[in-house]
């Protein structure tokens, strides 16, 4: 799953960003109304957390364009401006979600997750294929009683696998959906990744590589 933080306060959107990591995300950071738009027109993301108060553009006149251009994107706005008119107008913009400063940091999470869920087709939030049981909610992955002890991006990869229910899922795909955009795409990062988690499944092999197409569980 795949996010764009844009908070023109460079700490916090770090804070945001390294917490959502951790959750198992792919985060990309911007500080102003303008590069939000031009990553967004450059990349499939789930979920914007969007800073109204941005400089250059407006996080409003982002979450209009957003809107009006069709975009599959959920917004999420993460703004100090909490009153009920704040949230009406807000969501009354185009917002999926509204989420006021300050906050816990497990409720942003929390909405992140439930928003990535309705852009997507409805998933049950346990998976399971193979004697591979995956809880998408508490980030757990099972084979055949055994603890995989995944990273988050071993996770991420394996979940967008098993999403994919038997359909190869390519490397660029996986780059795009389970990376953030500082991955260098000749590093060779989902072979060594997908190494790893090969490993980690166990035998029998449960991921097979299909030749000049990517990947299938």
């Amino acid at each position: 799953m795949r996010v764009l933080v844009a908070e023109d306060q460079r700490v916090l959107a770090g804070f945001v960003a390294t917490g959502l990591r951790r959750a198992g995300f792919a985060v990309d950071t911007v500080h102003d109304g303008a590069d939000a738009l031009e990553r967004l027109a450059l990349h499939a993301y789930d979920v914007l957390v969007l800073d109204r108060d941005l400089p250059r553009v407006h996080g409003d006149e982002v979450a209009r364009r957003l809107v009006a251009a069709g975009s599959r994107t959920r917004i999420l706005m993460l703004t100090a401006a909490a009153a009920v008119e704040d949230r009406v107008e807000g969501l009354d913009l185009g917002a999926d979600d509204y989420l006021g400063k300050p906050f816990e940091f497990p409720e942003l999470v929390s909405r992140v997750r439930a928003l990535r869920r309705r852009s997507a087709p409805p998933l049950p939030p346990l998976l399971e294929r193979g004697g591979l049981r995956v809880d998408t909610v508490r980030r757990t992955a099972v084979r055949d009683g055994r603890d995989l002890d995944l990273s988050p991006k071993e996770f991420s990869v394996l979940q967008i696998l098993l999403e994919a229910d038997g359909a190869a899922v390519s490397a660029e795909e996986l780059l795009d959906r389970a990376w953030d955009a500082h991955a260098d795409p000749f590093t060779g990062a989902v072979r060594v990744c997908m190494s790893k988690l090969r490993a980690k499944l166990g035998e029998p092999a449960l991921i097979r590589t299909v030749q000049g197409v990517g990947y299938q569980l």
